[in-house]
């Protein structure tokens, strides 16, 4: 591999448009990394200390919050320090295992998004089959299995990656490293990537997505069937936050690599991508907290246990 490539490090042109605000952008970045962590380690915090979360939703939320921490810390970071430097680079194989991280984060969000979404269908069109459909042992191969799927989605796109021919230019129009943004830098054959990365985003995220979709569909009927308007507006307030999370993130994933590659701005491109790998992470423990009674309640238990750490059982 290394006889194969010329390029040792990789330029980031993000935000090189405005070199006279990189102050602004790493306090603009810095803020919304550390609310990310902030938001997220609570809610992993919330469910572990509140027997009242200890469900199915909230075992796939504290998962989810544990993952929005790994895929902001993949690239924020990079981009933080960069913001101090006149060359904004990072090295090939920092830019690999970027893409690793990245890559695994993105697919295991999306299929953990729809298991979160049967979970959903099963407690809201199966209720009295939930105990069993949806058991511990369910669910943590579902966790494990949108894990494995991620690892394995990433592992094949970085080893096509990493065979690749990078005779130069070494300047991404980006503030990360991607798959597509490195097939355009190869100067070799990338007909094999192309064609795995079509099927990786038909399986990996067209497919979830398509049964999330479909299980919000069956979701939604079940609903409307309910008499009371009382008991619909109950059975909705169970999904709500969850569903909002879902447009968000495929929303913008969508927006993000589905879009025209031509007649964008390098600023356009930029900024739909901080949305998708940026904002969203962050988004997600607040709208669990706003939308959710008991997330709100386990978080203000736990910040008793914190002013009050002898009195934990008040």
């Amino acid at each position: 591999m290394s006889n194969q490539t010329y390029v040792t490090e990789f330029i980031f042109l993000g935000f090189s448009n405005h070199s006279n605000l990189q102050g602004v952008f790493f306090l603009v970045f810095l803020v919304i990394y550390l609310t990310t962590l902030l938001g997220n380690v609570l809610i992993i915090m919330a469910t572990r200390v509140s027997p009242a979360l200890h469900t199915p939703m909230y075992y796939f939320l504290s998962n989810l919050s544990f993952l929005d921490i790994c895929y902001t810390s993949t690239t924020i970071p990079v981009m933080l320090v960069n913001f101090f430097r006149e060359k904004k680079t990072i090295s090939y194989e920092g830019c690999l295992s970027q893409i690793f991280f990245f890559v695994t984060c993105a697919g295991v969000e999306c299929v953990l998004l729809a298991a979160m979404a049967y979970d959903r269908y099963v407690a809201i069109c199966c209720p009295l089959q939930y105990p069993v459909l949806m058991s511990v042992k369910v669910c943590v191969c579902l966790v494990t299995g949108s894990w494995l799927c991620g690892l394995v989605n990433s592992v094949t796109h970085t080893g096509l990656a990493a065979t690749l021919t990078l005779c130069g230019p070494n300047e991404i129009s980006h503030f990360l490293c991607d798959i597509p943004l490195l097939l355009k830098l190869s100067c070799s054959d990338t007909s094999v990537n192309e064609s795995v990365l079509h099927v990786a985003s038909a399986t990996i995220g067209l497919s979830p997505c398509l049964f999330t979709a479909g299980s919000y569909v069956l979701i939604i009927s079940a609903i409307l069937r309910i008499p009371s308007a009382q008991g619909r507006s109950k059975a909705f307030s169970t999904c709500a936050s969850h569903l909002t999370v879902v447009v968000i993130y495929f929303g913008t994933a969508n927006f993000n690599y589905v879009r025209p590659s031509e007649g964008y701005s390098l600023d356009m491109d930029i900024l739909v991508s901080v949305l998708f790998c940026v904002v969203t992470p962050m988004l997600n423990p607040i709208i669990y907290s706003l939308r959710n009674k008991e997330v709100k309640g386990a978080l203000r238990k736990l910040g008793r246990v914190f002013v009050f750490p002898d009195n934990i059982s008040v």
